[in-house]
């Protein structure tokens, strides 16, 4: 968590840490994506024609032959990739539409979906971070489909994202839908900012978790990871 600090008016710092720092450090400064008042004010055709000529003039700088057949058609891929599949869940338009139905099977113990695969990216180098999901919940009396416990991950890890706020809009769209504070998110995932750049460890992964209502109690945390361990 960020710690408050005197803020500098030269704007290059952000609550007595650097920009650099918090990139470096994996801070975050907001439980929500930070997003512009008007993000989506062009159409998705109009954000890859814009993404394609920047990325263009990245490749350009950077030295790349543009008119190469493997390269030409490199900044029209990456502007589709960035806005119909990596970045899409930054679009509330593609936001999981979730029904609940009554627990007809009056099934009152921890459910566990564990395993969930995602890809995301880090928002402070624009690299992968892979890993997996294990998500929890107890009925309140409504029940949604396993699958959807699967597309609010994916909606949520499609975005720019640091690990520690993925995990809490994962856990706060799930007592939103489901009506419950019984809820859990364990995400282990290996950040390549971490692996394929700076300290260069490829072995270590990140553990992030949140336990809410009847889970945040010792015996039921060690329920949890007993599920997810075997």
């Amino acid at each position: 968590m960020i710690t408050e600090k005197n803020t500098e008016l030269n704007g290059l710092t952000l609550n007595g840490f650097s920009k650099e720092d918090i990139g470096d450090d994996h801070l975050f400064t907001s439980l929500d994506t930070p997003m512009k008042a008007n993000a989506f004010g062009m159409s998705n055709d109009e954000k890859k024609k814009r993404i394609s000529i920047l990325f263009s003039e990245i490749m350009d700088v950077i030295g790349l032959d543009l008119t190469d057949d493997s390269l030409q058609g490199t900044p029209d891929r990456v502007a589709k990739m960035y806005v119909e599949e990596i970045f899409s869940g930054l679009d509330p338009k593609n936001k999981p539409k979730v029904a609940l139905f009554d627990n007809k099977y009056q099934y009152n113990q921890v459910l566990v979906e564990k395993n969930i695969t995602f890809y995301s990216n880090c928002e402070h180098h624009f690299v992968p971070i892979i890993g997996k999901a294990h998500i929890a919940y107890k009925s309140s009396g409504k029940v949604i489909g396993l699958s959807k416990l699967n597309r609010i991950v994916q909606y949520f890890a499609k975005r720019p994202q640091v690990q520690e706020r993925l995990t809490n809009q994962i856990a706060n769209e799930l007592k939103t839908v489901l009506q419950t504070e019984d809820v859990a998110v364990i995400i282990d995932a290996k950040h390549l900012c971490v692996s394929s750049r700076g300290i260069q460890d490829d072995t270590s992964t990140t553990v992030t978790t949140y336990y809410g209502g009847e889970f945040n109690n010792p015996s039921k945390i060690l329920e949890l990871q007993n599920y997810i361990n075997n």
